[in-house]
């Protein structure tokens, strides 16, 4: 399956170095199926644990889904805190976002050895209300937000026209988010763990997996692989040994701007989303250009055709002008990918109900790089045989889970 179609921006801003395969070694404590950010984070918490890991990416390193992130990094999620409690209860709800609000901290540390910090800034996030019926839900959120510790203020009218260039019936101000090039954190991650032992194979399918006795045995056109373990973060491709029972694929359009000196009016170079659904959501990059995203569709693959892109790309195009009013802009760089979106709005991280030894990490969500470093740690203390505390929370054996 085709993830995106278009150009995209992030491979654009520095060159990968080229890397031949190693020779396959005879065993393997893991191997990691997806070489995109679950499959490198997750290689990470591996070699962090002494093991022994593969990475198997079907296409290139950071090709498929992380190419075409947007990089937002932010605890608040698509489904908002009081809707989450009432969904799983108010305790894991607030642990789940606890786990992002942590997440983030922890890919600053990450980030913090990589090239250029792999882009890493933090910034404050707002949400702003989209008609005046919204308003009371971003005042109940707020107020379960600072209940429970989270960095967050409300802002009606008069404020938000006070500190931003549109107008909005009201808004929510949250603080500690960030933003990353995340092209940029997978290439140069791998890079680092390539010199830590990882061994990464691209352009290598597992066309067969095998079960034998406590082994897995994964059969490629490049070779037979063994492993005690395997570890999925194949994102929204087909999934071996498994099926979801709650998720959609759906596809969304974005745009990368040309090049500013300056914008006008942006408060705090914040993240920017809205609370419509499906929502907008607009940053700005290093070198001044704004990546603005949404329009999704339900339909789980890319468009195939370019009209359609710049269709939707000047509908973006179109809404930014509406949020930045004295400002032009072209759109250089404009796609259509392809993302995934569970049914809790939770992601899928654990160990198969039915399949010793197979795990699986699938960010789904709006809110994937942070998912896929939180799930890290926990499929990381799986593998170890350590409990954890908080993987009941994002379970594969629950109700939209997968079997």
């Amino acid at each position: 399956m085709e993830l995106h179609n278009g150009l995209l921006f992030w491979p654009s801003t520095f060159v990968k170095k080229q890397h031949s395969n190693p020779p396959i070694r005879p065993h393997y404590d893991a191997i990691v199926v997806g070489a995109g950010m679950s499959g490198i984070l997750t290689a990470r918490a591996l070699i962090d644990e002494g093991l022994t890991v593969a990475v198997l990416e079907r296409n290139e390193l950071g090709y498929g889904s992380t190419a075409a992130n947007t990089g937002l990094l932010q605890y608040s999620n698509d489904i908002q805190l009081y809707e989450l409690s009432e969904l799983i209860g108010e305790e894991d709800a607030v642990r789940f976002y606890k786990l992002c609000y942590e997440a983030v901290d922890q890919l600053e540390e990450i980030t913090s050895s990589l090239l250029d910090q792999a882009d890493f800034i933090r910034r404050p996030s707002i949400c702003f209300a989209s008609k005046k019926g919204d308003v009371k839900l971003l005042e109940k959120e707020c107020e379960m937000l600072v209940k429970h510790g989270f960095p967050a203020e409300f802002w009606n009218e008069l404020i938000v026209e006070k500190r931003l260039p549109f107008k909005a019936p009201a808004a929510l101000y949250t603080n500690n988010d960030a933003e990353v090039n995340p092209y940029k954190l997978v290439v140069s991650l791998a890079e680092q763990l390539i010199d830590q032992g990882m061994d990464l194979f691209e352009n290598t399918f597992a066309n067969v997996i095998e079960n034998e006795g406590n082994e897995i045995i994964l059969r490629t056109m490049n070779g037979d692989f063994k492993a005690s373990r395997i570890v999925y973060t194949t994102g929204y491709e087909r999934l071996p040994y498994a099926s979801m029972k709650g998720a959609d694929i759906n596809r969304s359009y974005a745009i990368v701007t040309e090049q500013k000196p300056s914008f006008e009016g942006w408060y705090e170079d914040a993240l920017i989303w809205e609370t419509a659904r499906p929502y907008l959501y607009m940053r700005k990059t290093m070198d001044n250009r704004i990546v603005i995203g949404g329009l999704d569709e339900k339909k789980a693959s890319p468009t195939k055709h370019e009209t359609m892109v710049d269709a939707m790309a000047n509908q973006l195009l179109n809404k930014l002008h509406e949020l930045l009013p004295n400002e032009t802009f072209h759109a250089p760089y404009k796609y259509c990918a392809s993302f995934g979106e569970s049914l809790d709005h939770l992601p899928f991280i654990g160990q198969h109900p039915q399949e010793p030894n197979h795990y699986y990490l699938l960010g789904f969500g709006g809110n994937g790089t942070v998912y896929s470093m939180l799930g890290s740690k926990i499929i990381a203390d799986l593998i170890m045989n350590r409990p954890n505390a908080d993987a009941h929370i994002v379970t594969l054996d629950r109700k939209y889970g997968i079997k």
